[in-house]
């Protein structure tokens, strides 16, 4: 169920247990509590930034934060929670339903009409609504029942209906930076009350910088495996633990990097990978596929990339390249993982290095607007073929020049419809 002002439990409740034990994980202790314990995106809630300015004085229009994890978005509401006057909501779009957003929606305009106080709803991973229930929300934020505040991981433009778009303030935070999670390290270690102070941990410089790489941007991420290594260390005869780099690769064994095969992230790196092969650089291909492959996506679908751009991008200024990728596509499927990968780097480094000459597909666009903007153009009579007594009676096949008995008739003969003659659709590339 949502949670009222007085039940943020969850999210924004003070951390630890009525007997003053924390049973709250790392990262909720670490929460910050007001803007100076805040660290990163500094551009948005930096000291004078309009963000924080509208935070701190209360004066909020509907926002959607869109980030990576643990980048902030919670903690932004956390704080949007302990500044504003009005009643806030908090709300998940994975344990909550339209029947509970129409009772937050009845206390909200009850609350509107008896006291004028108005209500922020916080709505948690608002993109696992769909549209059809995103729709429930427009009404109210047309008419300022409520203020709406949605967090997302996934890009807005796909994943958010445009009117709610069009009517909030799209906030971007980006990963933190690797000083923003070093900072977030060392108070994690320094403090005693909801940090890890009181087991006196001293981090070598190779253990904190494994740990900052495995974040991968994720404030929250770090922190989990913070607290997770730190009760890895040995305890020295002191009393004190000595975090050094073993310790930590030994209990994180693997890095996991962010990767959704189905959302924003897998475009983006795709992306990458085919215009670094666009550019001539088998460096930064081979880098996107690495990323790619450690992150779990399917070789087939990069094998068939592989097809595609062998066409697309090479072309006719190497005919090979289509043959190499078809080849990379069959060893992929009969090899498979994780010798595939050498096929695939192979495939890689052979497209990112040939000349390219996309004539064929630019033709073939132009092609397909003609054939969409001029409709069916009948085909020139002297290309049709005479099957029966009658054709031929119309015409069909009049005066057509058989170019293997008359040379002349390659360039004599006219291949397009009036409407489009002159036209050329194929122009290769003087390599």
């Amino acid at each position: 169920m949502a949670r009222k002002e007085d039940e943020r439990g969850d999210l924004f409740a003070e951390s630890g247990a009525a007997s003053g034990v924390s049973v709250a994980p790392l990262a909720e202790r670490l929460r910050p509590r007001s803007f100076d314990d805040l660290v990163g995106q500094e551009e948005l809630v930096g000291a004078d930034r309009p963000l924080r300015k509208a935070i701190e004085s209360d004066r909020l229009a509907s926002l959607i934060f869109w980030g990576p994890p643990g980048c902030g978005k919670t903690t932004l509401a956390s704080l949007i929670a302990r500044h504003t006057k009005a009643h806030f909501v908090s709300f998940s779009a994975v344990t909550s339903g339209i029947p509970d957003l129409r009772e937050i929606v009845k206390a909200a305009e009850h609350r509107l009409a008896m006291s004028q106080q108005k209500t922020v709803l916080f709505v948690d991973e608002i993109h696992r609504f769909n549209k059809a229930q995103q729709d429930a929300f427009l009404p109210h934020v047309e008419r300022g029942t409520i203020i709406l505040i949605g967090a997302t991981t996934e890009n807005p433009s796909f994943e958010v209906i445009a009117p709610l778009l069009s009517r909030s303030l799209v906030v971007v935070l980006q990963p933190l930076t690797v000083e923003a999670l070093g900072r977030i390290l060392d108070r994690a270690l320094r403090d005693s009350e909801a940090g890890l102070g009181k087991l006196r941990i001293t981090a070598t410089e190779e253990a904190r910088q494994r740990l900052l790489n495995f974040s991968n941007g994720d404030a929250r991420s770090l922190l989990t495996a913070l607290e997770f290594v730190a009760e890895q260390a040995p305890e020295e005869p002191d009393g004190s633990r000595r975090l050094d780099d073993p310790v930590v690769e030994a209990a994180l064994l693997r890095k996991t990097l962010r990767y959704d095969k189905a959302g924003e992230e897998h475009y983006n790196l795709i992306s990458a990978y085919i215009k670094s092969m666009r550019d001539s650089d088998p460096d930064g291909a081979l880098y996107w596929l690495a990323r790619m492959l450690e992150a779990g996506e399917d070789p087939k679908f990069i094998a068939r990339r592989l097809v595609i751009f062998a066409s697309e991008d090479v072309g006719n200024a190497d005919p090979t390249g289509v043959v190499v990728a078809t080849s990379v596509a069959q060893a992929v499927q009969f090899v498979g993982l994780p010798e595939a990968q050498i096929s695939l780097a192979q495939g890689t480094t052979y497209l990112a290095t040939r000349r390219k000459d996309n004539a064929s597909y630019v033709g073939l666009l132009e092609a397909l607007n003609d054939a969409k903007a001029f409709g069916n153009l009948g085909v020139p009579l002297h290309l049709r073929n005479a099957v029966t007594s009658m054709m031929r009676d119309l015409g069909y096949g009049k005066g057509y020049r058989y170019v293997h008995e008359d040379p002349g008739a390659k360039g004599g003969q006219t291949h397009l419809p009036e409407a489009l003659k002159g036209r050329r659709y194929f122009r290769p590339k003087d390599q």
